[in-house]
C-alpha cells in the first residue's frame, strides 16, 4: 500500500484575512474580501450591487495622475445609510401602531462637504428628511439647499440678530424651520424679532437631561451638561411664552445624548425621560407636537458590538423599535397623543462614505541583528551575564517552565537597565552598549515566543511584547485626516487593502510623516481585540511594489477637523460610482498644493518665490552657484510650491 505525502501546512485564506481583521464586522455589509485578496466595497449598478475593488479604484486614480493619499467617497453608502435609518423607524411606527410620523434632520456639522448636502436634500427627499443647522453658515447653506415643505430644518446652537432673522424669513416662505432655544436668554430676542416681522415662531426647547450615558460623550447629558436648559428654566420660559400669549408657538422638546451612544438601555433612558417632560408641556398647555431625540444612534468602528465608545450593542432596527416602544408606553400612560419624531443621526448616516487609503513608505523593523554574540576577555561583566543569559534560548524547551522564564526575563532587564547607567558614567562604551541591547532585546523576542507555551501572569512579560512591534511609515496625517484619534482615540477600522490570500507575518504600529510623537495609530481592532499593533504584510517594495491601507468608516467629523500641523493639508478627494460596469470619477477634487497651504497661514507664495530668488542671486554674485545652477534651483523652488504637501512618487 502506497503511503500518501506528508500533508502541506493549508495556505492562509481570504477568509482568514477578513477574520482577522474584522472586516465582516464593521464593514456592515458594505465592505468585504474578494476571492483575489482585495478589499471590496459593493456599489449599485442600475438595480444590481456588485462589489468592487478598491485596489483597482486606486488605479484607475494613478492613470489618471491622482498621487496618494486619497480619500474616496461612495455615495451609494451614503444613500444606504438614509434608506435604512427612515425603514426602520417606517417598520417600527407600522408594527407598533404609532401614530406620529418620523422626520430624521442630518446635522451639517458631522460632514459639511456641499456633495453631501447634496445627496441628503436630494435623496432624501422622498423621506422628507431635513437639515439640523448649528450655526450661521450652516443655516445659510441649508437655505439654499433644503426647499422641501414637509421636511424640517432645526436650528439650534447661539443665535444673533441675522440668524434669527434669516429662521423667520425661511418660515414665511413656507419652510418648516424650528428655533430651540439653547439658553433662557434667547427668548426675549426671538419675540422682539418675530413681533417686528409679523411671525409666530416655531419654537423648540434643548432640555437638559438628568440621565447620563457611558462613552466619550457622557458629558452631553447630566445636570452638568453644558448645554440645555434645566427643569427650572424649562418652566420659567413655559411662563414667559403664556404670560406673552404665544405658548401655542412651542411646538417641540430636543434633547442630545451624543453622537455614539453605545448602550440600548442608556438610550431607552432618555428616551422616557425626555417623552415624560414632553407630556408634562402638554399638560401645561403647551401645543407641542414633536420630539426631537438628538444623535447618539452608534456605529461599530471595532466590530465587537459591545457597549464600548467605538462600538454598539445594538443595531438600527432594534433602536428604531426600542425608541418607539419607550415613547408609546410613556404617551398611553400620560394620556397624550404621539408626537411626531425627529432624530439628528449624523454619524451612523456618513461615518461609512468615506475611506482614507494610503500607501506605505518605508518601514522600522524589529529585528534582532544575531543570534551569536562574540566577547572578549575586556567585555564589562553585565555583557558577559547577558550573555549567558542569552545562551538559554538553545537549551531543552522541555525544561523551561514560567517561573525559568519570568527569572530570565527579570535578569535581563536589570542587566540592560544597569548597562544604560555605567554607559551613562562613562564605565562602558558605545558599541559594548549596543551589543548590550542586541542581546537583550535577541532575548525578549524569545522569551514572547514563549509566553504561550509556558504561560505568564500578564503583567510585565506580556505588556513587554506590545514594544517589539515595527513602524510602518504610512503617506498621511493623523492631524489632517484622523484628528479623532489623537483628539478623543477614537479606534478606526485599518487593514491592507491587497494582499490578503498572504499571511501577515509583521505586527506593525502605524506612522505618519509628521514629525509629532502623537502623529501614530497604535490602536487596532482586530482579531476581536483591541492591540497595540497590527498584522501587516512585508511590503517588499521591489518585489510588489506599493503597499496600500485602507483607513475605513472616517465620513463623520474628521474632514472639517483636520488641521494643518506641519502644513500637511487636504488629501485628494474623489467621488466614486459605478455605471453599466464602469467605474465612473466625479468631482475629483485635487489636494492642497505648499503654496495655498503656506497662504491658510498667512504666507503670500510671490513673496516667498522673491525672497529665495534674491538669495539665489546672492549665490550667484558671489559665485557659489552659476547663473544655470540658479535657474535650475528656482525651477525646483516653484515646483515645490505649486506641488502636493504630501510625498510625491
Amino acid at each position: 500500500m502506497q503511503r500518501r505525502p506528508p500533508s502541506k501546512a493549508p495556505a492562509w485564506t481570504v477568509q482568514e484575512s477578513a477574520a482577522l481583521y474584522g472586516i465582516r464586522e464593521w464593514g456592515h455589509g458594505y465592505f468585504d474580501v474578494s476571492a483575489k485578496g482585495e478589499v471590496v466595497v459593493n456599489l449599485k449598478d442600475g438595480k444590481k450591487t456588485k462589489p468592487v475593488s478598491i485596489a483597482e479604484i486606486v488605479k484607475g486614480l494613478r492613470e489618471r495622475g491622482t498621487q496618494l493619499p486619497v480619500l474616496i467617497r461612495f455615495g451609494d453608502l451614503l444613500r444606504w445609510r438614509i434608506d435604512e435609518l427612515n425603514e426602520g423607524f417606517a417598520t417600527a411606527i407600522r408594527e407598533g401602531k404609532y401614530q406620529g410620523v418620523y422626520r430624521g434632520v442630518y446635522p451639517i456639522k458631522v460632514n459639511q462637504q456641499q456633495e453631501v448636502i447634496d445627496e441628503i436634500t436630494r435623496y432624501g427627499r422622498k423621506y422628507h428628511y431635513g437639515l439640523e443647522a448649528g450655526s450661521k453658515p450652516e443655516l445659510i447653506a441649508a437655505l439654499a439647499h433644503m426647499h422641501d415643505p414637509e421636511a424640517y430644518i432645526v436650528c439650534n446652537g447661539y443665535k444673533d440678530e441675522e440668524f434669527i432673522d434669516l429662521a423667520l424669513y425661511a418660515q414665511k416662505m413656507g419652510l418648516q424651520v424650528i428655533l430651540v432655544l439653547e439658553m433662557p436668554s434667547e427668548l426675549a430676542l426671538i419675540l422682539e424679532r418675530s413681533r417686528k416681522m409679523g411671525v409666530r415662531p416655531t419654537l423648540g426647547v434643548r432640555f437638559r437631561l438628568s440621565a447620563e450615558s457611558a462613552g466619550h460623550w457622557s458629558g452631553s447629558g447630566g445636570d452638568a451638561s453644558v448645554f440645555g436648559l434645566n427643569i427650572s428654566q424649562l418652566m420659567g420660559v413655559v411662563d414667559q411664552l403664556r404670560e406673552h400669549g404665544m405658548l401655542d408657538c412651542l411646538r417641540m422638546l430636543h434633547y442630545h445624548q451624543g453622537s455614539q451612544i453605545p448602550n440600548i438601555r442608556a438610550i431607552r433612558q432618555a428616551v422616557t425621560e425626555a417623552t415624560r417632560v414632553y407630556c408634562g408641556l402638554v399638560h401645561e398647555g403647551a401645543r407641542m407636537g414633536i420630539l426631537d431625540l438628538g444623535g447618539g444612534l452608534a456605529i461599530s468602528y471595532d466590530g465587537f458590538k459591545g457597549a464600548t465608545s467605538a462600538s454598539s450593542n445594538y443595531g438600527t432596527k432594534e433602536y428604531c423599535a426600542d425608541v418607539i416602544e419607550a415613547i408609546t408606553e410613556v404617551t398611553a400612560e400620560a394620556g397624550v397623543p404621539h408626537p411626531d419624531l425627529i432624530t439628528e443621526s449624523g454619524r451612523a448616516i456618513v461615518a461609512y462614505y468615506s475611506v482614507l487609503v494610503i500607501n506605505i513608505l518605508d518601514v522600522n523593523r524589529f529585528e534582532p541583528s544575531r543570534s551569536g554574540f562574540e566577547l572578549d576577555k575586556d567585555s564589562p561583566q553585565l555583557l558577559r551575564n547577558l550573555a549567558d543569559l542569552h545562551q538559554e534560548r538553545s537549551k531543552d524547551p522541555a525544561k523551561l517552565t514560567r517561573d525559568r522564564v519570568q527569572e530570565i526575563y527579570n535578569d535581563a532587564v536589570y542587566y540592560r537597565d544597569k548597562l544604560r547607567s555605567e554607559f551613562n558614567y562613562g564605565k562602558v562604551a558605545l558599541r559594548e552598549r549596543a551589543q548590550g541591547e542586541e542581546m537583550y532585546w535577541d532575548i525578549m523576542t524569545w522569551i514572547s515566543g514563549k509566553l504561550d507555551s509556558v504561560g505568564h501572569d500578564g503583567s510585565q512579560m506580556e505588556r513587554m511584547s506590545t514594544v517589539m512591534t515595527d513602524y510602518y511609515y504610512g503617506n498621511f496625517s493623523v492631524f489632517q485626516s484622523l484628528p479623532d484619534l489623537w483628539a478623543i482615540d477614537q479606534i478606526f477600522p485599518v487593514m491592507p487593502i491587497h494582499r490578503l490570500k498572504e499571511k501577515p507575518t509583521r505586527n506593525a504600529v502605524l506612522s505618519d510623516i509628521t514629525c509629532d510623537s502623537d502623529g501614530k495609530i497604535a490602536r487596532f481592532a482586530h482579531s476581536g481585540e483591541i492591540c497595540g499593533s497590527l498584522p501587516l504584510h512585508d511590503p517588499d517594495f521591489e518585489k510588489n511594489g506599493d503597499y496600500m491601507l485602507g483607513i475605513f468608516l472616517v465620513g463623520a467629523y474628521q474632514e472639517t477637523l483636520g488641521d494643518l500641523h506641519n502644513l500637511l493639508g487636504d488629501t485628494n478627494v474623489v467621488s466614486v460610482s459605478l455605471e453599466g460596469g464602469k467605474l465612473k470619477y466625479r468631482r475629483e477634487q485635487e489636494g492642497d498644493s505648499v503654496s495655498e497651504v503656506l497662504s491658510y497661514v498667512e504666507y503670500d507664495p510671490k513673496d516667498l518665490a522673491n525672497r529665495f530668488r534674491n538669495l539665489a542671486e546672492s549665490a550667484v554674485v558671489s559665485k557659489r552657484i552659476t547663473a544655470a545652477e540658479r535657474r535650475e534651483i528656482m525651477g525646483a523652488y516653484d515646483a515645490g510650491l505649486r506641488g502636493y504637501t504630501y510625498f510625491e512618487t
